[in-house]
């Protein structure tokens, strides 16, 4: 639809009757990363499915389409994409503003996707998020963050996870939001006081099996969402890691066998 966006594709042949995985996985870049969040858990996990990793509208180095900022919308763009992309069944790996979005395709689009891999992101009616964040949401405007530098802001979040984070990846992510785009990203959490209600009433509809993952110590985004999500999903799995928000980079190893068995047989089973 006129729209450029970032991805990255694990070896696969483009006939699916030719690729050695029966999996085809798409995943979502989280905020404010990008689809380099996965640096860590890309080899691991495509010894076991076909990855396609997109960068969403507005988010790491993807065009913004200011339409498509809100988890609603989302929902629906990410169907497009996986028509777009000719991915038949997959699963989904939707982290942090993922979520929303993942859980909200699903609702309206059941059996299009095989299962979802969600969690750290804001999810919960009334909304439940702390520091940085809420304040973002809460904000009357953005004025105050427009007159910040982004990386200033970024940096020390990003810096402080617990993970080893190549420099690489670090100014991907800081220039990912250069200029305004961080600023402007933000329009999709600030949705969340109009969004969350709509999804919060589809949960217990959602028929696709939802494995959530969250952190521990998370001080975003407190697993009190992963565990709303949980009590309203008819199929879902959670597990809570002892980590902080950043749960895919700062646990990556024990992401990626919670990611990896779920795929082989736990969506099957909730």
């Amino acid at each position: 639809d006129g729209l450029s966006i970032r991805y990255a594709e694990s070896d696969c042949d483009h006939d699916d009757h030719n690729c050695e995985h029966d999996n085809h996985v798409l995943l979502t870049s989280p905020w404010p990363e990008s689809l380099y969040a996965y640096h860590a858990l890309w080899q691991s996990l495509s010894e076991t499915a076909h990855l396609f990793a997109i960068d969403l509208p507005g988010f790491g180095h993807s065009e913004r389409r200011s339409q498509l900022l809100s988890p609603s919308r989302m929902g629906d763009f990410l169907i497009r994409a996986l028509d777009e992309f000719g991915l038949e069944s997959p699963h989904l790996v939707c982290p942090d503003v993922g979520t929303g979005a993942a859980l909200f395709a699903a609702a309206r689009h059941p059996g299009r996707m095989r299962s979802l891999i969600v969690g750290s992101g804001g999810a919960a009616h009334p909304l439940q998020v702390t520091g940085a964040l809420k304040s973002m949401i809460e904000a009357p405007n953005m004025d105050a963050f427009r007159a910040i530098d982004s990386r200033d802001v970024l940096r020390p979040a990003l810096t402080g996870m617990e993970a080893d984070l190549p420099d690489d990846v670090l100014e991907d992510y800081l220039s990912s939001y250069d200029g305004d785009r961080f600023v402007e990203s933000a329009a999709y959490v600030r949705s969340y006081p109009n969004d969350l209600p709509v999804l919060a009433e589809l949960l217990p509809n959602v028929v696709t099996p939802v494995q959530i993952i969250s952190g521990a110590h998370d001080d975003l985004v407190p697993p009190a969402n992963a565990e709303f999500l949980h009590e309203r999903l008819p199929k879902s799995k959670l597990d809570i890691l002892d980590t902080g928000h950043f749960v895919w980079e700062e646990a990556a190893d024990e992401y990626a066998v919670l990611a990896t068995t779920w795929w082989a047989s736990g969506y099957a089973d909730v």
